[in-house]
């Protein structure tokens, strides 16, 4: 059992997030009868076309009109989770699908959204994951969580991505800096900021 079984639902976000919304939208939300709810692979931002691998080839031939979904983010619902054995199926498809080196190259986002047709995937508002990569820079003003998903076209660095488009990185990276220096000083005769350079960079 990986979660006690007084713990009703999990929430996993991507550490190379940002959250600008209370997260208790996501817990209390409705999830129709779904195991788990995640945000579909976003499709608003033409210079990545080309790169929508889900749009062709294999994926597309296996979800015909099912939507693609990012494991960056997500919801599960461990009561109904635990009611319909769901862990039993995802297990069985992914002894299936592991005697392929090509399968599950990206193993929790290819597992679930393979498994749609067993295992449905409520789809979760789009605005709960924007990710500069896949989605349009109209849709981020109302974005609730900004992604650093790697860009395919630029393999811009996440810190730098992050001071970018990110506003208040700069500010939550320093909050974090202090916290850590308290745990752990930089050692005697180093400067702090040489301290901290070596943690950014880390």
């Amino acid at each position: 059992v990986l979660f006690p079984m007084d713990v009703p639902k999990v929430i996993f976000i991507d550490a190379d997030q940002v959250v600008r919304a209370d997260v208790r939208e996501l817990w209390d939300m409705d999830l129709k009868g779904h195991v788990y709810g995640f945000v579909p692979m976003g499709d608003t931002n033409p210079d990545t076309e080309g790169f929508r691998f889900w749009k062709q080839g294999y994926w597309k031939n296996h979800l015909g009109n099912l939507p693609y979904h990012i494991s960056a983010l997500y919801v599960v619902d461990l009561i109904e989770f635990r009611r319909t054995s769901i862990g039993d199926a995802l297990r069985g498809i992914y002894n299936q699908l592991s005697s392929d080196p090509n399968s599950l190259s990206n193993l929790e986002q290819d597992l679930v959204n393979f498994a749609q047709t067993q295992v449905p995937i409520y789809s979760l508002p789009a605005e709960w994951l924007w990710c500069e990569t896949w989605c349009s820079q109209e849709t981020k003003a109302k974005a609730k969580t900004l992604d650093l998903c790697q860009n395919p076209l630029t393999k811009e660095p996440k810190i730098v991505m992050a001071k970018r488009i990110i506003s208040e990185w700069q500010t939550y990276h320093d909050e974090v800096q202090r916290f850590q220096d308290q745990l752990a000083p930089p050692p005697s005769g180093v400067p702090a900021d040489l301290g901290q350079g070596s943690k950014a960079e880390l």
